[in-house]
């Protein structure tokens, strides 16, 4: 199964439901289940903004699942601002190139399984 690495509060965000677009600056063809990986690094601006402690987030493991179900592309920063309700990225997050992927039916684990991230969508190390 593919899994993806996201910065913290972001990866706890979407493990449960409140984040349910992924940006990114690159598209992508695949769409399915995914594994949510809670990478090492931890956003303090976006923890500040979101009400976390960042000393009691879950880093460098899986955390959860959640499916892709289309990518779309912002055109405009009207149109991004729109879904930020969606997405949950901070003002200056809009660029030219920027992607949002629709995830749905996330589910976070029980316990969360230590590994290592990758860039990307990537499979992960057995």
């Amino acid at each position: 199964m593919k899994c993806l690495s996201l910065r913290q509060p972001f990866a706890e965000l979407l493990a449960t439901g409140k984040k349910t677009v992924e940006l990114r600056n690159w598209n992508t063809n695949f769409r399915g289940e995914f594994i949510i990986h809670a990478s090492r690094n931890i956003d303090g601006k976006a923890c500040r903004r979101h009400g976390f402690e960042p000393e009691k987030l879950v880093t460098g493991a899986a955390i959860g699942k959640a499916k892709v179900t289309h990518v779309k592309m912002y055109m405009s920063k009207k149109g991004f601002t729109a879904e930020r309700h969606k997405h949950l990225a901070g003002s200056g997050s809009f660029s030219k190139n920027t992607h949002g992927f629709s995830v749905n039916g996330a589910r976070k684990f029980r316990k969360p399984i230590p590994m290592k991230g990758k860039l990307g969508f990537f499979e992960p190390d057995e």
